[in-house]
């Protein structure tokens, strides 16, 4: 039950990160903007991510971890509350900003939680068990929230994460443990994993990888439409694809990491620069575009728990900065793959373009991985 309290919290959480990104024409259209200029939204929302989750992670470095837990998950209802009640755009982007302040500090601590809890040679796949609610939003919160947010207002998707959120913070308190077992820390022990050059160098393979993934994915719902000639009613069907592809990738990524955690995350990361180059012509009738998306959800997902779990084995005493920075550093790449997806579909190139960009931006993550191993006392584990 506590690792379902967690992932609980990971369910809401997903749902608010990513059914912007399928909401963004009645975003656009409500807010009277550009889809474009909406998409803005979900680049604020990630940036919350980046600046919380090293902020929180060390200023909060002696806060009990059940304390700190329901906390976070309290702050991430006001913000989604407050994204419900903005009255326009600038308003908006500021409570998503605010909404995201959370995410990767619950993230960082819930993974360090069931890794606590996890018995030996199983942290990877307690990790994949609290990001299986990430996954899992992806197959029900994200399409149920878009097609609440079609019929009944963008608003009301974010009104559905907030009821998530207090649902969550009532579970955390049933379930959680005391966890008086796990030591806490202090902010200079934390900040000391801004000095080793292997976390550096595996949140670079997170920000540029899922940069690629990303790039795709926050332009889905117009891709989809426009150039596979989908019907707009079936785009909640495609995200229910993409999350059961994140689920298949959960499981796997997490059964591969606790084998061979680098050899694994080679694979899933070349995986998705394969699928995504694929991707640029599959995308033009609706089977192969449906058949993409769950591969594309696939391979991102089987990244993460490896990309976790390194982090962890890399950090040494300062396992929670290093575990929130996980998440600031895949919500950079959300900001950034959702900005460069823009760029290059308004400097007309078309909405077939972000998959290409995203294929060289997983390649150049992989680059980084080869550095990583190369230059790592322990390369395979």
């Amino acid at each position: 039950m506590a690792m379902l309290a967690l992932s609980l919290g990971g369910f809401g959480i997903g749902t608010t990160e990513f059914v912007a990104m399928g909401l963004l024409p009645e975003m656009s259209t409500g807010l009277g903007v550009g889809e474009p200029t909406a998409g803005h939204v979900v680049s604020a929302y990630a940036l919350g991510v980046v600046v919380g989750a090293p902020t929180i992670a060390a200023l909060t470095a002696r806060v009990p971890r059940r304390t700190l837990l329901v906390a976070l998950m309290v702050a991430f209802t006001v913000g989604n509350a407050a994204s419900v009640f903005a009255p326009g755009y600038p308003a908006l982007m500021v409570a998503r900003f605010v909404a995201g302040l959370p995410h990767g500090a619950y993230f960082g601590v819930a993974a360090l939680v069931a890794a606590h809890l996890a018995q030996p040679g199983r942290r990877a796949k307690a990790v994949a068990t609290v990001m299986l609610g990430l996954s899992v939003a992806n197959v029900i919160g994200v399409p149920v929230a878009t097609w609440i947010g079609q019929h009944l207002g963008w608003r009301a998707a974010f009104a559905l994460v907030a009821v998530v959120g207090v649902v969550t913070v009532f579970s955390l308190l049933r379930w959680i443990p005391p966890l008086d077992a796990m030591p806490t820390t202090n902010p200079i022990t934390e900040l000391g994993a801004l000095s080793r050059v292997q976390v550096w160098l595996t949140l670079v393979m997170g920000m540029v990888g899922f940069g690629g993934m990303f790039a795709v994915y926050a332009y889905i719902s117009t891709t989809l439409t426009d150039v596979s000639g989908l019907a707009r009613s079936l785009v909640p069907l495609a995200l229910m694809l993409y999350g059961l592809g994140m689920v298949a990738g959960n499981v796997v990524g997490g059964h591969l990491a606790d084998r061979a955690l680098m050899p694994g995350l080679a694979a899933s990361m070349a995986a998705l620069v394969v699928i995504l180059a694929v991707f640029v012509v599959a995308v033009r009738t609706p089977v192969t575009a449906l058949l993409f998306v769950f591969l594309i959800g696939l391979a991102g997902s089987a990244m993460v728990p490896a990309l976790q779990t390194r982090l962890m084995d890399v950090a040494a005493d300062a396992q929670t900065l290093a575990a929130a920075l996980n998440h600031a550093a895949l919500n950079i790449a959300n900001a950034f793959g959702a900005w460069i997806g823009g760029v290059v579909i308004a400097a007309g190139f078309g909405y077939t373009a972000p998959a290409a960009v995203g294929a060289i931006l997983a390649a150049a993550g992989l680059l980084v991985l080869a550095v990583a191993v190369l230059t790592a006392r322990n390369p395979v584990r």
